[in-house]
C-alpha cells in the first residue's frame, strides 16, 4: 500500500539522512505566534532552516545558473523517494509540516498546473492521509523551472479548518461540482466540493481561463488539495503579486516573508527571529492585500 510505503519512507528518511532528521527534529522547538481576526487565526512561525527557500531567488537568469536540485542526478545521495507514475515522492528536507514531501514529475519540464490538475487530484487521492499542495511558477515556487507538488501533515493549514467552521457563500451547484467561497477572509479563496474528478477539472479549467483572460502564462494561483470520504476538496488562492513590499524593505522595515500556498493558507513562515518578532496584525492584512487577487 502507497501510504504504509510513504510512511516507512518518512521513517528512514528522518533517521537515516543527517539533514532531514536535524531539521525535523528542529521542528519540534519552533517558536510561533498566532493573530487572531475575525472567525479565524493566522499563524507566524520562526523556521530559520526555510531561509532556503523564503530567500531563494526565482529570476530567470538565477534559474539557468544553477542545476536543478529536483532532477534525481542532482538530488542528494542521501535522498531516497518513492516511484509513483511519473513522479517521485520525497522527503522534503527543509519541512514546515511534521510530516512533509516533495514530489516531483520525472522529467525536467516547467511548473505549470493545467496539464497537471488530474494528477493533482489522483495524487491527493493516493495520499489521503497528507493535503497535497501546488505553488505556482509565479507565487512561491523555489525551482519553477521543474514541475512538482507537495504534500504535508492535513490540518496543519489553517484554511482546512476554518472551512470546515466558517460561514461559505455557494457561488455556484452547477453539474456535479459545487464551487463555494470564504467571504471576509482576507484572500480570496475558491473551494470546488465534488466526488467527480472529470467535474472538478472542468470546473477548475473554467477560473483558469477566466483568471487567464488571454495572456500567455499560466494565471497566478496557490492551490491545496485534500481528499476524505471519497470527495475532493480543492482549494484554489488565486494571486496578483508574488513577494511584497515589506520582503525587500529598508532594514527596521523589512520582513521576509514570501507568500506561497503555506501562507496564503494561513501559516506565515519567517526565518528572520528579528522578522517574527516585529510582524503584527496590520502587517499580515497588509500582505494579503498585496498578493490576493480580488475577484
Amino acid at each position: 500500500m502507497l501510504q504504509a510505503r510513504i510512511e516507512q519512507l518518512f521513517r528512514e528518511q528522518t533517521t537515516q539522512w543527517e539533514l532531514a532528521r536535524k531539521n525535523f527534529s528542529d521542528l519540534q522547538n519552533v517558536r510561533t505566534r498566532r493573530f487572531h481576526f475575525d472567525g479565524f487565526d493566522v499563524v507566524v512561525q520562526f523556521n530559520p532552516a526555510r531561509i532556503v527557500s523564503s530567500g531563494a531567488k526565482t529570476d530567470a537568469k538565477t534559474i539557468a545558473a544553477r542545476k536543478c536540485f529536483l532532477c534525481q542526478d542532482n538530488r542528494p545521495a542521501e535522498q531516497d523517494g518513492i516511484a509513483w507514475k511519473d513522479y517521485t515522492i520525497l522527503v522534503n528536507p527543509f519541512p514546515i509540516f511534521p510530516e512533509h514531501f516533495t514530489i516531483p514529475r520525472n522529467g525536467h519540464t516547467e511548473q505549470a498546473i493545467k496539464p497537471y490538475f488530474a494528477d493533482m487530484l489522483e495524487l491527493a487521492q493516493a495520499m489521503a492521509k497528507w493535503v497535497v499542495f501546488y505553488n505556482g511558477p509565479r507565487c512561491g515556487a523555489s525551482a519553477p523551472d521543474h514541475m512538482h507538488f507537495q504534500a504535508g501533515t492535513k490540518d496543519f493549514l489553517p484554511l482546512l479548518r476554518d472551512y470546515r467552521s466558517l460561514p461559505k457563500q455557494t457561488i455556484s451547484l452547477t453539474g456535479n461540482c459545487a464551487i463555494h467561497t470564504l467571504p471576509d477572509y482576507l484572500r480570496t479563496v475558491y473551494c470546488l466540493e465534488t466526488a467527480d474528478a472529470d467535474a472538478a477539472q472542468q470546473a477548475f479549467n473554467e477560473l483558469y481561463g477566466q483568471w487567464q483572460a488571454g495572456q500567455a502564462e499560466e494565471p497566478m494561483m496557490n492551490i491545496v488539495c485534500s481528499y476524505d470520504d471519497n470527495a475532493w476538496r480543492i482549494f484554489i488562492l488565486p494571486r496578483k503579486q508574488f513577494r511584497p513590499w515589506q520582503y525587500t524593505a529598508e532594514p527596521g522595515k523589512q520582513l521576509l516573508i514570501s507568500p506561497a500556498t503555506v501562507e496564503m493558507a494561513g501559516v506565515f513562515i519567517t526565518p528572520v527571529e528579528a522578522h517574527f518578532e516585529r510582524i503584527t496584525a496590520d502587517d499580515i492584512r497588509d500582505i494579503y492585500a498585496q498578493t490576493t487577487l480580488k475577484t
